[in-house]
């Protein structure tokens, strides 16, 4: 029973964490206004707690899953899907850093505006997110089915 429900929290937080960077790109758009920046603080914010308890959770399934460590720690496509895991995390830092910068300056300036150019710039790396989280599956599904060549 356990195994089942690390698993299906597990399972709700992944696609939880895709929906959550889906909406994030869908809204950082040209003409972005205080408000909806607002809005993309929050759901950065929900963004960087759900990759935590994605962590949290999914080393519950490697050390009390069925399975067990041994499978997990030694497979290699394991340890691909968690550097693409670590690799969307690192190129998520820099998307909230340019948040953070860009509340504080709407905080204080009133004719706070965006310029293409620095929407553009966040873009890029929600793109390169979203290309690599995709690998994340293929590897989970070639961990349990494919052995590491």
């Amino acid at each position: 029973m356990t195994d089942l429900l690390l698993a299906l929290a597990h399972h709700f937080l992944v696609f939880g964490l895709a929906a959550l960077l889906a909406a994030e790109a869908a809204l950082l758009r040209p003409g972005l206004d205080v408000r909806q920046l607002q809005v993309l603080g929050r759901l950065d914010t929900a963004y960087g707690s759900f990759a935590g308890l994605i962590l949290i959770v999914g080393f519950g399934r490697v050390f009390f899953g069925v399975r067990g460590p041994e499978f997990f720690l030694t497979n290699p496509w394991f340890w691909a899907k968690i550097a693409a895991f670590v690799l969307v995390g690192i190129l998520s830092a820099p998307p909230t850093i340019r948040f953070i910068a860009w509340r504080r300056q709407a905080a204080r300036d009133a004719g706070f505006s965006l310029t293409p150019g620095e929407i553009a710039w966040v873009r890029r790396f929600f793109v390169a997110e979203i290309v690599v989280f995709a690998f994340i599956p293929l590897f989970a599904a070639a961990m349990v089915r494919v052995p590491f060549l």
